[in-house]
Parts: structure tokens; sequence; C-alpha cells
């Protein structure tokens, strides 16, 4: 079956993308993943905070230090025998692309411009392919408005643009006013494509300690609708390339997807509870669907299922929602 797909301008051999996680830590593991099929890789998250507290932490040991001697200034340690984070994820992009045939993305984590500018054009001198951006962004402050919210977004991809001529993938929350919108104006501002959606992991409460607990809850194959509703609203009516995250545990999970049109699709915590056989499972499991329907390629049913294609675009809209609710029977014996 040919899976072949155009993602950020780069032809990948399936729709098939692990998505930021510690996988790419380590060489080994992501070779098992290129091994069992991924068409490509996006490496774990360089995070603004921990380059900015760690620089700041290393500025006070080499340079504000009170020896009482000027002539043991000569002792104290260059910045240079300390490799820092930013250091060690640069060289890991070095490594992946040494060891891997599949393009590899960098992944930054942040919403300011400060700092950035300087570290994607790092990035893109140590070799990555592409450059994902994961703006994570709380808006916590009551009085901002959402036209600044949105603002922050492409205000920081139009800089990065301008510095970077490697193609930029923008990891966007559902939390916007207008998503649709959204894209558009990142499209218009350089992007190169979108993932749907980021998880904003939400903070939990231990109520016996009566404090806040902060546990990392894996997703379900049900979290997938929301992207899916989104990418099939989207597909026809942007020209950026458009990746479809969360909530995919199987190759049931990746075809809904594609078929909205989805042009890949990433993984995350079902190849960190299932390992890397998984994903191969998924290809085989995705090839014998194709080849059960009839279809030889990816675009012989890709967004066949867009909201474009199909007779009632409203069920994409308000029209599921009247549907889902007159569905509903409750089960014998309750409320009767």
């Amino acid at each position: 079956m040919n899976m072949t797909t155009r993602w950020l301008g780069m032809e990948l051999k399936n729709p098939f993308v692990p998505s930021a996680s510690p996988l790419s830590r380590s060489l080994d593991a992501a070779k098992q993943l290129e091994d069992a099929g991924a068409g490509a890789i996006v490496m774990y998250s360089l995070f603004e905070e921990a380059v900015q507290a760690e620089e700041e932490g290393m500025t006070r040991f080499l340079h504000h230090q009170e020896t009482g001697h000027a002539e043991a200034d000569s002792y104290l340690p260059s910045n240079q025998d300390f490799p820092g984070e930013l250091d060690r994820y640069l060289e890991q992009i070095a490594a992946l692309k040494a060891t891997l045939d599949i393009p590899v993305v960098a992944s930054l984590n942040g919403v300011t411009a400060s700092g950035w500018m300087t570290h994607a054009k790092e990035v893109t001198d140590a070799g990555a392919d592409a450059l994902e951006l994961n703006a994570y962004y709380v808006a916590g402050d009551v009085w901002e408005e959402g036209h600044y919210v949105e603002q922050r977004y492409i205000t920081l991809l139009k800089e990065l643009r301008e510095h970077v001529a490697i193609p930029i993938n923008m990891k966007l929350s559902p939390f916007f006013s207008s998503i649709g919108n959204m894209v558009k104006k990142l499209e218009a501002a350089g992007v190169s494509g979108v993932s749907l959606f980021n998880r904003f992991y939400q903070p939990d409460i231990d109520v016996d300690g009566m404090r806040l607990r902060h546990a990392l809850t894996p997703t379900r194959p049900s979290d997938a609708l929301l992207s899916m509703r989104w990418i099939a609203i989207l597909r026809g009516r942007v020209d950026c390339s458009l990746g479809a995250t969360g909530g995919v545990y199987s190759a049931e999970d990746a075809i809904k997807l594609l078929l909205a049109g989805t042009d890949v699709v990433h993984l995350c915590h079902a190849l960190l509870q299932h390992g890397p056989q998984l994903l191969a499972k998924v290809i085989a499991d995705l090839a014998a669907w194709m080849e059960h329907q009839g279809f030889e390629s990816l675009n012989d049913f890709r967004g066949h299922l867009s909201q474009a294609s199909v007779l009632d675009p409203s069920d994409y809209e308000r029209l599921n929602y009247i549907r889902v609710l007159s569905s509903y029977s409750s089960p014998d014996g309750v409320w009767r």
C-alpha cells in the first residue's frame, strides 16, 4: 500500500509521527521507532523556563562569587565546562540526525520571544529538519482579552519566521474562540503546519492533604474526536499541513483522523505504554483495512469524511449536538 504523505513540505513514507516524548532522549528508542515504521519523529521539548533558569543559575555561580582573593578568580570554572540543557539538546539533534534516516523535528516549548530566536537558529544549525513550536499558554489574567492571547502566538511565529528557514509547525490548544480563524491568521504569518490539539494537563486536588496534586493523566481514544472534528472542518480550507495529536491507540483511531483529512497522525502515550511494537501493528492494521476497502493510497480516502465532503456539513457543527442528545435513551429500569 502507498502510505506516503506530505507534511511541512516533506514527503514521509507514512503518516505516523511519534510526538514529543522522553523516547527521543534515547538513540536506541528512536531507532526502534524508525524500525517500527515511524515516518518522522518529534523530539522531546526544550522548555523556555528550564533554559532561562539554568542560564541564570550559571551566571550567579560563575560571575557573582565573592572569593575574597583576586588571584583566586583564575580557579573559577569556565562556562564551557558545564554543558547546559540547550547544549545537550543540540547534541541530541545531531546524534539523531546521524542515527536516523527519517526527518527529525525539534520542539521548543514556550510563549515569549526572548531567547527563542537564537535557540531556533541553533536548532536549525544542529540539523533539525523542522521546528515544532509548542506554545503552552494559560490565560490566567481575567483582564487579558482574547485577541491579545492570539497575538502572542502570531507575534512569536512571525519573529521566528524571520530567523529560521526550516518549516515551522505550531501545536495549538483547543481554547481559542475561533480555531479556524486562528489557523488562517497563523497561515498568513508563515506557519507550515498546525497540530491539533495541545493537551493542557489540569492540576488535581488531594482532598485529604488539602493541597494541589500534579499527575499525568493518560489520553483516551475519545480524546481524538475533538481533533477529528476540527481537522474535518479545516480540510480544504487551509493550505498548511494538518496534524492530529492525542488519543490515538489503534489503526481505527488513525483511520478516523485520516478520513477527516489529517496529513499526519501523532502518537505519544500509546507508545510510552506499549512500546514501538504498537506502531508496527497500527501500520499493519491500516494496510489491511486499506486492502479490504480497495484503497491503494492514502489519497484515495483522505478527507473523504471532511466537512466539505459529507452530505450534511452541519453534522460537524450544532446539528451533531442535537442529534446526540436526541438519540439518548436510558437503560431499562432507570428512570422508569
